[in-house]
């Protein structure tokens, strides 16, 4: 797929990865739609306008269907199309185990599974019709390995592992692509509120020995746009944390 002229809505897209991939497809010439629960910043729609492209705001709540139905609806009445979906927004909510409520899982299931649920389910009668549209979800090496005080946030990424394959064999016979990518330690907001000797004890289970660069998973969303041969694939974007 050639992205120019093409519109690309990335949920969760007002900072982080989110952030980063919005970029990342307005420097290739996508027209883009940011999404979050609040209104973005001025500053987001200016940076990424910057590219000579539009970007239209549709803030939203991707746990609550009739939100996400009408923010489709609304791109594609200013729009016209959408040919990328970039399902990114997420929550934690880390816990042990026999200290997490049944609200703290059920919050991060609802928003990190079933919202990017909602969010597929809302677009595919119109790029079934079009026969046309590519879903890149964020999943999580957390997803693939599991971790201690994340039982609720592995669920969620396992899920959308599971729901990504799902997608990817319906919708094939209609044209449609899906994929995820499982990020691993990657240099946000988030890890840098971790200390020292944490960060310490994490960069030695990395071969590569460093954090991930918000850009290189938003490279790799490019790459997965692009390429109109994959699709139920999982890529993780982790230094090789999780090798086999």
């Amino acid at each position: 797929m050639n992205l120019t002229d093409k519109t690309v809505l990335v949920t969760g897209s007002t900072q982080g990865i989110g952030l980063a991939i919005a970029q990342a497809f307005a420097k290739q010439g996508a027209n883009i739609v940011v999404n979050g629960r609040h209104a973005a910043p001025q500053a987001v729609i200016d940076a990424i306008q910057s590219e000579n492209v539009t970007c239209w705001d549709q803030s939203a709540d991707i746990t609550d269907p009739d939100a996400v139905q009408a923010m489709i609806d609304a791109i594609y009445e200013q729009a016209g199309r959408l040919d990328v979906v970039v399902n990114n927004a997420g929550i934690v909510n880390d816990k042990l185990l026999n200290r997490m409520s049944e609200a703290d899982f059920s919050q991060v299931i609802n928003t990190n599974l079933t919202g990017t649920f909602n969010v597929i389910k809302a677009c595919l009668r119109p790029m079934y019709k079009a026969r046309s549209g590519v879903f890149i979800n964020m999943a999580s090496v957390i997803g693939l390995t599991g971790n201690i005080g994340q039982a609720n946030y592995a669920a969620s990424k396992a899920g959308i592992i599971g729901l990504t394959k799902s997608v990817a064999k319906e919708a094939a016979m209609r044209g449609l692509r899906c994929n995820a990518i499982a990020p691993g330690m990657i240099d946000t907001a988030m890890t840098a509120q971790l200390s020292d000797k944490v960060k310490a004890e994490i960069l030695k289970q990395i071969p590569l020995k460093r954090l991930g660069a918000t850009n290189e998973v938003a490279q790799a969303a490019i790459f997965l746009a692009e390429n109109d041969y994959i699709t139920g694939q999982t890529i993780t974007i982790d230094g090789g944390l999780t090798m086999q």
